[in-house]
């Protein structure tokens, strides 16, 4: 019974939060900082479960992981966001209003209608420069950090090169004219279902839940040590787009990372992807001395 409940966490985690945003008051949901605070409630939960329900000793939490996890959580928050919003957002918004597109009907949806649409709308884009990472070795060796974690936690899935971390940010959201307040939804749930994928949380949700969204089972597959075992399971939140592209893979792995497991630093993430430029100018300038 225990663990049934357990299991039915997540689900009914998504369902407090979407009854938040369709109930809460009027003042809170036009705020930008309740995102972050429904966000930041969201994960400090999950991490509270991690104790009390752990799924591999081997991914406990200890200082130095929850001080570098939080580094990141803070950076997408604040550098990530802004970076994005001034270099994509805006550019996007002016361009859709001199080509003179709108979607109004989009913002009369019923409510539900458009969290889920904007929720697919998000994760579409994710899925395939997720995918193009795995795929093409210059994106990799942006993305290749994250999967240098040892251990899955809440807050792993922020953790990343900062490059990534902006690629992975971007989306055509802007084209659309959803309320507000569906696009907070939306982007609370598709974290929320992130932060479970990545917690070591003993949480086994029901196949009606597990069909559509990504659980802990199949991201720590995505993370395991094998290269070739990390190309599947590409569903940030919506893990319905593997099953669909077929790049779904049943599975679970409790032993995660990559390069002989070596833990990057947070210095040593940042300068991840230039790495073999100046290993091969050094090689180059070697040459030319000898």
């Amino acid at each position: 019974m225990k663990q049934h409940l357990v299991n039915l966490l997540p689900p009914a985690t998504l369902v407090a939060i979407v009854c938040f945003w369709m109930f809460g008051p009027a003042a809170w949901l036009a705020n930008d900082y309740t995102l972050v605070w429904v966000t930041s409630i969201t994960t400090a939960f999950v991490l509270g479960l991690e104790f009390l329900f752990e799924r591999h000793p081997g991914w406990r939490m200890n200082w130095r992981e929850f001080a570098t996890d939080l580094f990141y959580v803070i950076l997408g928050a604040t550098v990530i966001t802004w970076v994005t919003n001034v270099a994509a957002e805006e550019p996007l918004m002016a361009a859709k209003k001199a080509l003179g597109i709108a979607t109004p009907w989009a913002g009369r949806l019923p409510f539900l209608v458009q969290v889920v649409s904007v929720m697919a709308i998000i994760e579409f884009g994710q899925y395939w420069m997720h995918r193009l990472m795995h795929n093409s070795t210059p994106f990799w060796l942006t993305h290749a950090p994250h999967h240098h974690i040892t251990q899955l936690n809440a807050m792993k899935g922020s953790v990343g090169n900062p490059i990534e971390l902006f690629l992975i940010s971007l989306s055509v959201l802007a084209f659309f004219d959803f309320s507000l307040t569906a696009k907070f939804c939306a982007i609370s749930v598709n974290a929320a279902i992130a932060i479970y994928a990545h917690a070591n949380v003993a949480a086994n949700p029901p196949f009606f839940y597990s069909f559509f969204f990504t659980t802990i089972r199949n991201h720590s597959l995505h993370h395991s040590v094998p290269y070739e075992d990390t190309r599947c399971n590409y569903g940030n939140s919506l893990i319905i787009f593997d099953r669909i592209f077929g790049t779904f893979r049943e599975g679970e792995a409790s032993v995660v990372g990559q390069d002989e497991r070596k833990r990057l630093s947070i210095w040593e993430q940042a300068v991840f992807p230039f790495v073999p430029l100046v290993d091969a100018y050094k090689a180059r300038r070697g040459g030319q001395v000898s």
